[in-house]
This record gives C-alpha cells, structure tokens and sequence, in this order.
C-alpha cells in the first residue's frame, strides 16, 4: 500500500493498478510531445542546410549518372576489345598449339625412332653378353676339366706330353724325333730328340711337380711353407735323379737330358727360390726348360739338325757341282759349234744375195730386149765359195 497524504493506494487493487498505469502512460506521452515538438524546431532550423544539401546530392547523383553512361559505353567498348583480344589469342593459341603438336609428333616419333634403335642395340649387346656368358660358363667347364686332370698325376703327365709335342712338332722336322722311344734299358722315354754325333740323340721327359708346388703357394705359416719348401726340394730331386739314371746312357744317347716343366709359374719358383736344385740338375746332366725356354733350345737344336744335314749332303753337292761344271763346258763348245754354223750360214746368205742381185739384173735385161751387153756377161764367169754343211756335235 501507498500513502499520499491523505489517500491510501493499494497496489494489490487492480483497479488502482489499472489508474496508476494510465496516469504513467499519460505522462509519457506528454514527454513525447515535449521532445517531438522540440526536434520539429531544430528539424525545421537545420532543413534549410539540408535541402541544399540535398540539391548538392541531386546534382552530384546527375553527375554520377553521367558518369555511370560514360562508364558503360566504356565499358562496352572494353568489352568490345577484350572480346576482340580474345579472339586474336584464341587464333594464336591454337596455331602455337598446332606447332607445339606438330613438334610434338616428330619429337615423338624421333624419340621412337630412337628407341627403337636403342632397344635394338640394347638387344645385341644382350646377345653378346649371352655368347659370352655361354663362352664364361664354357671356360668355366674347361678350368674345373683341367682342375680334374692335374689333380690326377697320371691325366697330369699326359697333360705335360700334349703340351711337349704341341712344342716339339712346332719346333722340329717330323723325322728328327721320336714319342715314346724304347732304349736299350728297356725305359720308354716320352721324346727323343735325334740329334747327329755329337752330341747324340737327346731324351726330354715331361714331369710336373704340382703338388709341392700348391702346398708352398698356399703355405700359411712359416712352418707350412718351410714344409712345402722341403715337398719340393724332395720331388724335384726326385725327377733329376730318375731322368739322369733312365735317360742317359754312354754310348746311345747324348751326354745329358731335359726335364720339361709345363708350368713356367713352377719354372719361375725354382730359378727364384731354389737355385740349388737348378745347379744340382746341372751336376747331373739333367737341364730344366719351360714351355718357353723349351721352345728355344729346339730351335737351336734345329739349326744343329740343319748343319749336320748340309754337311751330310756335302759330298752329293760337290759331285752335282762337277756335274754342272761339265755340264757348262759342254754347252760352251756346242754355242761355239753353233757361232761357227752361223758364221758360215750367214757368208752363204750374202753369196746367195749376190747371185740372186745379177739374176736380177740379167731378168730386166731380157725384159727390155736389152741383148747387147749379153755376150760380154755370158762370157764372164761366177765365182763362188763351196757351201761346207757342218754337223753339230754330238
């Protein structure tokens, strides 16, 4: 409840609430009117600055509709010009294109052209690589063959006398030595070489001591190569003193023999590291030779062969040489019988030349019926030399 002065307002009674409300709406109108009719005052003293301003913007708004026109017919005329411009680049573009794709296609088929070239190469060098893959794996079977057989000594020794005669036919005359020839010891030896007295037919046995010489290259310690040193002092030993107690005998054969190496890496080891074996092969009469140094003592050998040769032919050439003297004598007389016949043949000749020239000169006198100079040369006499006919010697 409210008290004003005397009366006594009760906010619970609507009907007091339903006043109150209308005396608050009532008021605020009248602050309404109050504040309205002051804006309508200062409304109505700034409308003057606003309605020339408002002019200012009519005009200002002509203005930018002007300009809006001129900016369209621009703006058109732009769009006339891109359009224009567009259509020029579109042109150029699709010729550029025509060119980039002509390009194109022969850098296209110029790269396929390549290619094919290239794979045709790549094919043949693949080919090669194959033959000679196959060559590889040929050779590789070679290398494990000849691995096997100088494991073998036996297949090892018959790789030594292939390798020997391969040599020897190359070197010498085919009926200046002998393969397997049996000696009055009854030992076979594998090449005797028949050189003339002296030095007398020569024995070359092929011997290769491979095993001694593996266990000194793979030798890890110095007790494993002092080992396979002694292996091959021993072996080699071994082979001079068989060769100078088989193959030298006084009498049949010449003072000395070869032992053949068919490995010039073994030849090589012992003239580096075992000289003494070299020089005690030398005491026994027994030279070693590889492939190489084999090849050049046979040809000495050779020129040894071809010198006792022409001396054996000595006799039968000297004897062809009196022949031949003979011969030349003969054949001088017989030109000096001949040079006599044709002295004589060509005196004959002119004496015929002359007889035939005056009866010549008699037939055009006789032509002319010239007679008066007939006696006169009837009366003159020929005179001749007898013709002699001359028998060649006989």
């Amino acid at each position: 409840m409210i008290r004003i002065g005397d009366m006594v307002l009760d906010l619970g009674d609507p009907v007091t609430l339903a006043a109150l409300a209308g005396a608050a709406l009532a008021l605020l109108l009248l602050v309404l009117l109050i504040l309205t009719v002051r804006r309508a005052g200062a409304a109505a003293r700034m409308a003057g600055p606003l309605l020339t301003q408002i002019d200012a913007l009519g005009t200002r708004v002509q203005m930018l509709s002007d300009g809006q026109h001129q900016l369209a017919g621009g703006l058109t005329h732009v769009s006339e010009a891109q359009a224009q411009s567009q259509t020029q680049m579109l042109q150029l573009m699709e010729t550029r294109l025509a060119e980039v794709t002509s390009k194109m296609g022969e850098s296209l088929q110029g790269s396929s052209t390549r290619t094919a070239r290239s794979l045709g190469e790549l094919h043949q060098r693949l080919e090669t690589i194959d033959r000679a893959q196959a060559k590889i794996e040929k050779l590789s079977g070679d290398v494990l063959s000849l691995q096997d057989i100088l494991s073998n000594k036996q297949t090892r020794g018959a790789f030594g006398e292939i390798q020997l005669k391969d040599i020897v036919s190359k070197a010498l005359p085919s009926d200046s030595y002998e393969w397997q020839a049996t000696l009055s010891n009854g030992r076979r030896a594998d090449c005797l070489i028949r050189l003339p007295n002296p030095p007398g037919p020569i024995v070359i046995d092929s011997k290769f001591p491979l095993e001694a010489y593996e266990g000194l290259r793979n030798a890890g310690t110095q007790w494993e190569t002092t080992e396979a040193q002694r292996a091959m002092r021993t072996a080699v030993k071994a082979h001079i003193k068989a060769i100078s107690q088989k193959y030298i005998i006084e009498g049949e054969t010449a003072d000395g023999a070869l032992m053949f190496l068919p490995s010039e890496a073994v030849y090589a080891e012992l003239h580096s590291n075992f000289p003494e074996l070299v020089r005690e092969g030398f005491a026994a009469r027994v030279w070693i030779v590889s492939p190489t140094t084999c090849m050049a003592t046979l040809n000495t050998m050779r020129a040894i062969l071809k010198d006792a040769r022409m001396r054996e032919q000595a006799g039968a050439i000297r004897k062809e040489l009196g022949l031949l003297h003979a011969d030349v004598e003969r054949l001088q007389t017989r030109v000096g019988s001949l040079d006599k016949h044709f002295t004589q043949a060509a005196k004959d000749v002119g004496d015929i030349l002359i007889s035939a020239e005056k009866a010549g000169k008699r037939a055009r006198r006789l032509d002319n019926f010239d007679f008066e100079e007939l006696p006169a040369e009837a009366n003159r006499t020929e005179t001749r030399s007898p013709v002699q006919i001359v028998r060649p010697e006989s």
